[in-house]
């Protein structure tokens, strides 16, 4: 099942009609508004599928589908304002509860379904300069939305295919697509591990199943740059994405500052344009 059938099976009837009858192969996203006609994302911009405006329910029925009827299973989830199912991500806007009420939403306004997609061949032309640097640090870098998670899918599989021992900390089930590891095809040497964050995954994976490389998605946090750390000193390489549009603006947080200073990553992937004109152009990283 791909990605697009994946997120209308959790959209209300009265839209799934309708989007059954797009082609879906070039749409990015999703976008649901309160008492706004619903869009897709496609190439960069948002057009209406219906003229049916959402209402609050329509909303809360994705949520119930996505959560499989049980929101209080993934009420941890929904406070850091998303949810994941089936490789599918959810981003969820709304009025939050106080921290003291137990946080997470009083209301939702605005729902963001990512849809996700296999793309085969889209790392051909970077692959030579990424078995090279297996041993070592490669980050894929873009703003959000610009196809991060896409390319590390398609590099963890060719990487995997082509003999490389991948283990995989898939943090919110987004890289494999699937709770199960089912999904999509993450390559024949890959080890799957979900359900807990990326810092405590990639040291288990590290301690278990013997990696040559640990793939994750979205180094976010100073226990992710630790674990980095860990895993580098290791002698593992390391294949991680990271919010920012190239090295440069990089060093606009200080947090990917001090991830570029650690000297871990020599080498990163720049995706440049959108949709179907994205472009993956190499740099050279100093610490």
């Amino acid at each position: 099942m791909d990605g697009w059938t994946r997120a209308l099976r959790l959209m209300p009837e009265a839209y799934r009609t309708k989007l059954g009858r797009h082609d879906g192969s070039a749409v990015e996203e999703i976008r649901l508004r309160c008492n706004r006609q619903p869009m897709l994302l496609t190439s960069g911009k948002e057009l209406a599928f219906s003229e049916r405006l959402c209402r609050e329910e329509d909303l809360q029925l994705v949520l119930e589908k996505a959560s499989g009827a049980s929101l209080h299973a993934v009420a941890d989830m929904l406070k850091e304002g998303y949810l994941s199912v089936d490789g599918v991500r959810i981003g969820v806007c709304g009025a939050l509860l106080p921290k003291e009420q137990g946080g997470g939403f009083r209301r939702v306004s605005s729902l963001c379904m990512r849809i996700p997609r296999e793309c085969r061949g889209i790392a051909r032309e970077i692959l030579p300069a990424l078995r090279e640097n297996t041993g070592g640090g490669t980050l894929l870098l873009s703003p959000p939305g610009g196809g991060k998670t896409t390319l590390l899918r398609e590099c963890i599989r060719c990487l995997s295919d082509g003999g490389v021992r991948i283990s995989v900390a898939d943090e919110r089930c987004e890289l494999a697509g699937s709770a199960l590891g089912v999904g999509f095809d993450l390559g024949c040497h890959t080890d799957l591990l979900q359900g807990c964050g990326k810092a405590q995954g990639s040291i288990l994976l590290l301690r278990s199943m013997n990696p040559q490389l640990i793939a994750m998605d979205e180094i976010s946090s100073p226990k992710d740059l630790e674990a980095v750390r860990q895993i580098a000193g290791c002698g593992v390489g390391i294949l991680a994405t990271a919010h920012a549009a190239d090295a440069e603006g990089m060093l606009l947080r200080p947090l990917y500052r001090e991830l570029l200073s650690s000297g871990v990553f020599s080498l990163a992937v720049c995706i440049r344009g959108q949709g179907s004109e994205r472009r993956y152009c190499l740099q050279r990283l100093r610490s």
